[in-house]
């Protein structure tokens, strides 16, 4: 078969693998490997064949620039021969089986690492979620009330059944935007189950899939602990201590498994992963194959939020992002009564899924209700374009505003100040730690990598900016203030994909340059620029990569044409990394097209968890 331009070097290669492994042409079997291929790297967890061929557009793309493949799989064919030919393959097998590739009941074609993945987080989340063990219910009830406020009358206090879930089930996901209190909860929640477990010792875990929201979860713990109506012996016992998932697990040198696994389990009572809308298919399904069978697993995210870079949209399958879940019949006879729920609220279907385990947090301490921000993230998450851009241009909401995208010829006039007022105050600093920290107040977030509103232009441009007002001297790679990211994991240097630091020269005489980046206990660990992996100058960075951040001010740049990489998820998670200022460069009608289309993940996790005839039940 010919080179087919339409796929990736990585495409091609496997798809040629596994046609040796076959041992015949069967052009219907290269292009399902070459497509499959394509959407694991693209973010899917599988590829549905019934959507693709109804569809067709993705197909018919591929097929056009490829040179290589039969005329039977031109249009007219069906995903009824298409499946049938795939199953007479040897290497493609049922779910259960042991093939490379793996054809589901539903059509749907996987990897056979990616099913077995799906497979066991279904089972895990679905046989947590089943649990419902607690003993001294009312003791429990009177506790809350010394940690949370008063309910007031027609309101739900939506931390309060947070703490309730999280205290009565070993499985419990607690989502909610930015400011909505979800740190400040969990900190409320490890303190009753201490006190709950009496003087049974309790071994409490917190982790995050980055090192710097690592950081920024120490941060916020060690604040909430300042609050709590606890004794001295309570606070002791909640761990500050912050570690990434990779350091949690256990990283094993030259190995994608971990030290911790089915076999050696976590010596954890309690788990609790914060930013998990960041977490991929693998990650977590790792993480819940090693924990031990008693402990609790509590994920903190933002289920509205852009997914994982790697594949999979783990929690938005979790929480059936997009629909509206109530909670069962069974949680309203065990804690209807201590909920103080609406009769509504409560599904006369009985439910299979996970949703006894979910609770939505919904009350926004961060931004009042004049707050832009916070009115805005709310417009976005609704798809209600013409209110998102009239807040975007109502003078009255100083916090946020809205700039009619300049032409590209025009950007570096138009971008010029904006730069120099975000970053001149980190690269003025005296120390690494003072410009780590006024780093953190500026940054410009892109939709996309290339273009000429994309990453790959506007950090050259922010370069010469700064150059030339003469605040920093890129003459070469390494040079004092330069930003970098990591864009890879090196698991023995404990850097990780998104982990960002600052080069910066130390305190020798030499005053030699370093790699400097925030370590989760809140110090510093630095590095010689030679030994770093894989990295970005990172002067501006996309949506993607900025999960996990939060900045004072935001500068979000969209492009001056559509793309379906533009979506509803996409502006909500840019605008959510800014707690104080976004402003936002481009195109009313292209703002509008986004926000009406959303994040379409393929994945079998949601289908596996939520139906009524689940198979893992």
């Amino acid at each position: 078969m010919k080179t087919d331009a339409a796929f990736s070097s990585i495409s091609e290669g496997f798809a040629s693998f596994i046609g040796r492994l076959e041992g015949r042409d069967l052009p219907q079997l290269i292009l399902a490997t070459k497509l499959l291929c394509e959407a694991v790297n693209n973010g899917h967890v599988c590829l549905d064949l019934d959507t693709l061929v109804r569809e067709g557009s993705q197909v018919q793309d591929k097929l056009q620039e490829s040179s290589g493949l039969a005329e039977e799989l031109r249009p007219g064919w069906s995903v009824t021969e298409w499946v049938e030919q795939l199953r007479t393959t040897k290497v493609v097998g049922p779910p259960g089986s042991f093939h490379p590739l793996i054809l589901d009941d539903s059509n749907r074609l996987y990897l056979y690492r990616y099913h077995a993945y799906e497979q066991v987080l279904a089972q895990g989340i679905l046989a947590r979620s089943k649990e419902f063990k607690v003993t001294g219910l009312a003791s429990l009830t009177d506790k809350l009330d010394d940690y949370f406020e008063p309910t007031v009358e027609g309101e739900t206090n939506w931390q309060k059944v947070a703490a309730l879930l999280a205290a009565t089930r070993p499985f419990c996901v607690i989502s909610g935007g930015p400011g909505t209190g979800k740190t400040t909860t969990v900190v409320k929640i490890l303190a009753l189950l201490l006190e709950m477990a009496a003087d049974q010792p309790l071994s409490i875990a917190l982790a995050a899939p980055t090192g710097k929201a690592a950081a920024r979860l120490k941060t916020a713990i060690t604040k909430a602990k300042g609050d709590l109506p606890c004794s001295e012996g309570i606070l002791a016992n909640i761990p500050e201590d912050v570690r990434t998932l990779h350091r949690l697990l256990g990283t094993v040198r030259n190995s994608p498994t971990f030290r911790h696994n089915a076999k050696n389990p976590l010596p954890y009572d309690v788990v609790v992963v914060d930013e998990a809308s960041m977490v991929d298919l693998p990650m977590m399904a790792k993480l819940v194959l090693a924990l031990p069978d008693h402990a609790r697993l509590i994920l903190l995210g933002d289920k509205n939020q852009l997914s994982s870079v790697e594949a999979g949209a783990v929690l938005g399958d979790i929480c059936q992002t997009g629909t509206e879940t109530g909670y069962s019949m069974e949680m309203l006879e065990n804690l209807g009564p201590f909920l103080g729920l609406a009769d509504e609220t409560f599904s006369l279907a009985k439910e299979t899924g996970p949703g006894d385990s979910l609770v939505t947090l919904q009350k926004n301490y961060r931004f009042d209700a004049a707050s832009g921000i916070g009115r805005l993230s709310i417009a976005v998450n609704a798809g209600h374009d013409k209110g998102a851009l009239s807040l975007l241009e109502d003078s009255a909401t100083a916090d946020v505003n809205w700039l009619e995208c300049p032409p590209s010829d025009q950007i570096m006039d138009v971008l010029t100040e904006r730069i120099l007022e975000g970053f001149t105050p980190y690269l003025e600093a005296t120390s690494a730690a003072e410009a780590l920290v006024k780093f953190n107040h500026f940054m410009v977030l892109c939709a996309l990598r290339n273009g000429p509103f994309g990453v790959s232009s506007i950090t050259p441009l922010a370069e010469q900016i700064l150059a030339k007002r003469g605040l920093i001297q890129p003459g070469s790679r390494w040079y004092k203030g330069r930003p970098i990211m990591i864009t890879t994991n090196d698991y023995n240097l404990g850097l990780f994909n998104g982990d960002t630091g600052i080069l910066w020269p130390d305190d020798s005489p030499e005053k030699s340059l370093r790699a400097y980046f925030p370590d989760p206990n809140g110090q510093l660990r630095s590095l010689a620029p030679s030994r770093l992996p894989a990295h970005d100058t990172v002067f501006a960075t996309t949506v993607h990569k900025s999960q996990g951040s939060e900045f004072d001010q935001v500068l979000l740049l969209l492009p001056s044409h559509d793309t379906r990489a533009l979506t509803r998820e996409l502006i909500y998670t840019g605008i959510t990394r800014a707690k104080s200022e976004v402003e936002i460069w481009g195109k009313k009608e292209i703002f509008s097209l986004a926000l009406q289309r959303r994040v379409q993940r393929t994945s079998g996790l949601r289908d596996a968890i939520w139906r009524v005839d689940n198979v893992y039940t």
